[in-house]
């Protein structure tokens, strides 16, 4: 016997489907790097104005995202792009900041969507029909075109915060837990731009403390 849940996501599928009107696609970038926010994406494509090659984002080069970003933007019907500040992500967690980001996204858009459709397996609190769709980056092309948005805007965040600490590493690594992330966590210390509550920056600010605490009189 189907549960209660379980009718309520089949029946909000069919709906998903087959209702009429505007349908919104929404992604992430960002969940799992150390440092930066975390950006979502929400687009409504043009039927009329398709858009060749869009996918996953992680899937296509830099460039190709950089092409593909300019023409979203400009033959989309509208979109909006959101995040979840390091602050934001240390006090709710990835999850709940991820969720928080997709929110602010959909509704940030111009024109009210009829449903949404969203990369993944869980939902954000919006009071919209929503579906989420496992894989939807490289199904859907309206989610590939928010993963690609929401990509490229995070991608550039962490470029200027390369800009300002260079040391670090971040326009190569994007934040990610890479060797060379780690290695200049250690050495350096966490950035306010690090989250701490991720476990290799919450080592390595306490590393960091330890020296200052035992010299203390």
């Amino acid at each position: 016997m189907r549960s209660k849940r379980s009718f309520l996501n089949a029946e909000q599928t069919r709906l998903v489907w087959d209702g009429p009107g505007l349908v919104a696609g929404v992604d992430e970038a960002g969940r799992g790097p150390l440092a930066g926010p975390v950006v979502a994406a929400a687009v409504i494509l043009d039927e009329l104005a398709p858009i060749a090659g869009l996918a996953d984002s992680k899937k296509l080069t830099e460039r190709r995202r950089e092409q593909l970003y300019d023409e979203i933007r400009a033959k989309a019907l509208c979109c909006s792009v959101a995040q979840a500040s390091v602050e934001e992500i240390d006090r709710l967690n990835i999850l709940n900041a991820t969720m928080l980001a997709m929110r602010r996204a959909v509704l940030g858009l111009r024109l009210r969507p009829a449903k949404v459709l969203i990369d993944g397996n869980r939902l954000p609190e919006i009071d919209v029909l929503a579906e989420a769709v496992v894989g939807g980056d490289a199904l859907v092309p309206a989610i590939s075109a928010a993963s690609i948005l929401a990509k490229v805007t995070r991608d550039r965040l962490l470029v200027e915060l390369h800009g300002r600490h260079p040391e670090y590493g971040f326009g190569r690594h994007k934040g990610y837990g890479t060797a060379e992330h780690l290695q200049a966590l250690r050495r350096l210390g966490p950035l306010p731009e690090h989250r701490r509550s991720f476990a290799p920056v919450a080592q390595a600010a306490t590393a960091h403390r330890a020296p200052t605490q035992e010299a203390a009189p």
